[in-house]
């Protein structure tokens, strides 16, 4: 199969206006997630709306494509960037611009998701572990999702899904494998022309999770499962924490 990675950025961030160009131990942020996925995909873009962001992609080497500066989703965005593009590419894989330490595991497992050919789009799941604060399950900010048993997503919630009965919270991480959602998303080509056709649909709204548009709509999304846990820079305070973790790396 023919795999094309997209990483969407935008210049304008509420919480941290100019990210993708913010610096992270002499590279930018969208440098190290561009490079980290080159490591597995062949065909790989940055698309943006901003200039400063395409000039910056170009000049460490990498390829970009503009797109329009209306677009309310990254998943529309790179709908846009595909078609752009051109090529005969059987799936596309929205890489999120806000994780450089995206592990090539995790994108080769969501790469395999569609040898089984009824996967219509792709994500992962990383199991929590007994050895976890309760508090990292609560966090209405980090997803969580259940799935059948062919592995293939039920439902995504803010929520704590499932609900244990009769047994203290305190306990419940020993109860059941509760599932993490790591926001890395994969597409067949037609099928992602035809969700970002879909208006929003009212689970959607209520969660605030783009993903369950396409769940109420009937999408089959596969889930492959990892164990690598990644850190998403979503604040300038997070990227203080990135920074800290490459020195410790180092």
């Amino acid at each position: 199969m023919k795999f094309i990675g997209i990483i969407p950025a935008r210049y304008a961030s509420t919480r941290f206006p100019g990210k993708p160009l913010a610096m992270l131990d002499g590279k930018t942020i969208i440098q190290r997630v561009y490079e980290q996925t080159s490591k597995v995909l062949e065909n790989v873009y940055v698309a943006t709306d901003d200039d400063r962001i395409f000039n910056a992609v170009e000049g460490f080497g990498g390829k970009a494509v503009m797109t329009s500066a209306c677009h309310k989703s990254g998943t529309d965005r790179i709908e846009e960037a595909v078609k752009k593009i051109g090529g005969d590419f059987d799936v596309v894989i929205n890489i999120q611009g806000d994780e450089p330490f995206i592990h090539a595991t995790q994108i080769e497992t969501v790469c395999r998701c569609f040898e089984d050919g009824d996967t219509q789009i792709a994500t992962l799941g990383k199991p929590f572990t007994e050895k976890q604060d309760f508090a990292d399950l609560e966090n209405p900010n980090s997803p969580k999702l259940i799935t059948d048993n062919n592995g293939y997503a039920m439902y995504f919630s803010r929520s704590i899904i499932p609900y244990i009965r009769n047994v203290e919270k305190a306990e419940w991480l020993g109860k059941f494998p509760f599932l993490k959602h790591i926001g890395l998303y994969a597409y067949r080509t037609k099928v992602l022309e035809e969700i970002t056709r879909l208006p929003q649909s009212s689970l959607e709204i209520a969660e605030s999770l783009e993903q369950l548009r396409w769940l109420q709509n009937g999408y089959r999304i596969k889930v492959g499962l990892t164990d690598v846990e990644t850190i998403g820079i979503d604040t300038p305070e997070d990227l203080e924490k990135a920074k800290e973790f490459l020195n410790r790396r180092k």
